[in-house]
């Protein structure tokens, strides 16, 4: 059964999923259509980190992973036994 505190973590991380997607969509899709002299362009980065963004989360993501990999695998190999 989920806390109290579990249900707030997990109401947390799903409306900031939330914002972030609406953000981005926002950024990506009606931004475009918008006249570049209008207000709302000042809340939102160029476009060009539109690309530069999740590329590189997603390379520092594969990079934790392989990393966590690798200590994972390196913890559980065994001494090897000498025998005599």
């Amino acid at each position: 059964m989920a806390t109290a505190t579990d249900r707030a973590v997990g109401f947390g991380l799903v409306a900031f999923s939330l914002a972030l997607f609406a953000y981005y969509t926002l950024w990506i899709v009606v931004l475009p259509f918008i006249d570049s002299t209008h207000a709302i362009h000042r809340f939102f980065l160029p476009r060009e980190y539109a690309v530069i963004i999740p590329v590189v989360a997603g390379l520092l993501l594969l990079l934790f992973i392989g990393v966590f990999i690798m200590v994972v695998t390196w913890k559980s190999k065994k001494p090897a036994k000498k025998s005599e």
